[in-house]
């Protein structure tokens, strides 16, 4: 169950990063491996969102499509994203946004397991590279709309 952790201190505001992350539909633009993006649903709810959302994730021959559900919590700066359906047996993730001097602070973390061993294993070999490509991937486009 590969799992990955990060704290970054960015030189934008939290709101700036928290709209770069709830925006999904954009992921195609700028995430590696990300070949397509399809927000199915948006419910509002009083103090937050859910979105359900299918990310196209392609990878050499892999090619999957999974179904998330991404809670947009706007007040908390916070978002949770949950699997529902494709390659995962689960997966979740959590970012975290807070204003600090200079900038912002944000935090990551996913966790997750595929359904089949064989991509479990090869995931498991660059899990950690794989997920750092991510996050960095994230702060070139916070560059390139903020910088």
């Amino acid at each position: 169950m590969p799992t990955h952790s990060e704290t970054r201190k960015l030189p934008y505001t939290a709101q700036q990063m928290y709209d770069l992350v709830a925006d999904v539909g954009t992921y195609p633009t700028f995430l590696p491996w990300c070949s397509a993006a399809r927000i199915r649903k948006v419910t509002p709810h009083e103090d937050h969102e859910v979105m359900e959302a299918d990310l196209v994730i392609s990878f050499k021959v892999f090619r999957e499509r999974f179904g998330s559900r991404v809670v947009l919590w706007p007040e908390a700066m916070k978002i949770d994203t949950e699997y529902l359906d494709g390659p995962f047996r689960y997966m979740k993730s959590n970012w975290a946004f807070r204003d600090v001097d200079g900038g912002c602070e944000v935090d990551f973390h996913v966790d997750f397991e595929f359904k089949n061993a064989v991509l479990q294993g090869i995931i498991g070999v660059v899990f950690n590279e794989a997920m750092q490509r991510i996050v960095r991937a994230f702060e070139r486009r916070a560059a390139e709309l903020y910088g």
